[in-house]
């Protein structure tokens, strides 16, 4: 069997996969632009007969959306920028520097990774309220910068494990210190995965909604998804309504996808070539 006929099976459950994460899409997309009237009447797999916009509109003005997504974009924005940038400090320090007990330290951030965010409610809670920092975008934006920069760290410490030793002893030859084999060397040659750490970072805070509901509780500082589930949770949204609201929810993360899929592709690219 040659090379190309044994890929068509793999090409083919990508396709099935693909099929099955955009057809719920599609369905929403379809079902925001229909009025509650045909909704009731043709079901929801039913191709609308017009652009009906007011279910749209009607979520965007009661929930104030474009403040949402100024919060949302600001948090997860800066988590993104934040958590790669500690990641690479501490994955710097444990992958080239070799500290003592490398094994231990990478242990407790795996640990910290498999915490469940259940069990870090109530401590995250008690330190921001003594802090003087709940109920405002900062705490969120420390509390997921940590969480993030957890599994950056594991990830990159393994990456920049490997990182040739002939090029930093060359540098350091040179004359440079450790910060500029860090900044003029390390993080260069490390951008493509820099760039998939910024990109899931983002999309994993803006998904994020159990934190965001405990620590924000003011309307002014609510994200997209606190916003979604509260305002679904009072019952005050019809079947097109709430799928327009799912539409507003996630389009911003699919376009942001989209924007930075070839840093992302790249990325995946280097890292199976080496």
């Amino acid at each position: 069997m040659s090379t190309a006929l044994r890929r068509y099976p793999v090409l083919i459950a990508l396709c099935v996969a693909a099929l099955f994460m955009i057809v719920p899409f599609l369905i929403v997309a379809l079902n925001a632009f229909k009025s509650p009237a045909e909704y009731s009447q043709n079901g929801p797999l039913s191709f609308p007969d017009g652009f009906y916009v007011d279910g749209l509109k009607d979520f965007w003005e009661r929930v104030d959306y474009s403040q949402k997504l100024f919060n949302s974009l600001l948090i997860s924005g800066f988590v993104a920028i934040l958590a790669v940038a500690l990641s690479v400090l501490n994955a710097y320090a444990i992958g080239v520097g070799r500290v003592r007990g490398r094994t231990w330290v990478l242990a407790f951030f795996v640990l910290a990774n498999m915490l469940p965010q259940e069990a870090l409610v109530y401590p995250v809670y008690y330190l921001s309220k003594q802090a003087g920092l709940y109920d405002t975008r900062l705490s969120v934006i420390i509390v997921f910068t940590v969480i993030q920069a957890a599994f950056g760290t594991y990830l990159l410490s393994s990456v920049l494990g490997e990182f040739p030793r002939e090029i930093i002893e060359a540098a350091r030859i040179d004359g440079a210190n450790k910060w500029q084999i860090l900044w003029r060397i390390v993080v260069p040659v490390s951008r493509p995965t820099l760039g998939v750490l910024a990109v899931f970072f983002f999309i994993w805070t803006w998904n994020e909604f159990l934190l965001p509901l405990v620590m924000l509780i003011s309307n002014d500082n609510q994200t997209v998804s606190v916003a979604l589930g509260v305002l679904q949770g009072q019952r005050l949204m019809d079947a097109t309504m709430t799928n327009a609201a799912a539409l507003l929810g996630v389009l911003p993360a699919i376009v942001f996808f989209l924007l930075f899929q070839r840093t992302l592709t790249r990325g995946i690219a280097v890292g199976a070539v080496k």
